[in-house]
């Protein structure tokens, strides 16, 4: 059964859970700050786990929007975050509404229209990492295996291509090799892009360039990589990643650099200011 809170309760936020392990950050983070949490899961992506972590945990189908509004109405949450990967290939074909956005449907666009329904029942979303920034990436070699001289010439090129497509808002991710461009993340995300560039680059040893979107709205879709990114990258055949340092989320840490130099992966998280200067060296 749902508990809600009294007046002497702690401040209620609200979490709206996709999939991985952020959304569980998220709530303990919170929860270590003195809050209540909860949480509406996406039936099928939300962890379990949320139900064990939160003070009240609920589910629902992708494509019932209203219930998740109705259930955090009756819960008195006037704050909420988005946290998790939500399928947009999935919101996309789910949501009828979505289809009456006017100027385009891009990545943004789909995630602001969800954001703008909860808005519209006074429910105000912020971003998650406002609770837990100790999660988004610092400068630097993440690993013992650093990129090779061609394959910093791949990530320059493309760190100018992927801050193109997510200006166009596209996406974050790019897959490079030889400075050639193998395949851009699109709709589908950025595991399903890392598996195309490994059917299509039959040589392993590609990289990945992750990067925010200029105009990155922090409250979601914040680039996040773990453990599945490296055993994917793995898999696919790509051997370098780099992301954007300070605005790149690493889940499990720990374990995601470990998994890394086990699978002899490199990753490096950097800035615009590193890369300029390397091409001036």
């Amino acid at each position: 059964m749902l508990k809600f809170p009294g007046t002497a309760q702690p401040e209620r936020i609200g979490l709206l859970a996709g999939a991985g392990r952020f959304p569980i950050a998220f709530a303990r983070a919170a929860q270590q700050q003195g809050r209540s949490v909860f949480c509406v899961g996406v039936q099928g992506m939300a962890s379990d786990e949320l139900g064990d972590i939160c003070d009240d945990f609920a589910t629902t189908p992708l494509g019932r929007l209203g219930k998740a509004i109705r259930l955090f109405k009756k819960a008195n949450v006037k704050q909420a975050v988005m946290a998790g990967k939500i399928e947009k290939k999935v919101l996309f074909q789910r949501f009828r509404w979505l289809h009456n956005i006017r100027d385009n449907k891009s990545d943004d666009s789909l995630l602001l229209a969800v954001i703008r329904e909860f808005e519209r029942d006074d429910i105000r979303f912020q971003s998650a990492l406002d609770f837990c920034p100790e999660l988004l990436v610092q400068h630097g070699f993440l690993t013992r295996r650093k990129p090779s001289s061609a394959q910093w010439r791949d990530i320059r090129f493309g760190w100018d291509t992927a801050k193109e497509m997510g200006r166009l808002d596209i996406g974050q991710s790019v897959c490079i090799y030889d400075t050639a461009v193998i395949a851009v993340e699109a709709i589908e995300g950025t595991d399903e892009a890392i598996r195309r560039a490994g059917l299509l680059c039959r040589r392993s040893g590609f990289c990945v360039v992750k990067v925010a979107k200029p105009q990155q709205d922090m409250r979601f879709d914040v680039p996040t990589i773990g453990m599945q990114t490296i055993q994917t990258m793995y898999e696919a055949g790509a051997r370098v990643l780099a992301i954007e340092s300070a605005k790149t989320i690493v889940l499990d840490q720990e374990q995601t650099v470990e998994l890394a130099d086990k699978l002899g992966i490199a990753i490096v998280a950097l800035n615009a200011d590193e890369l300029a200067l390397r091409a001036a060296s």
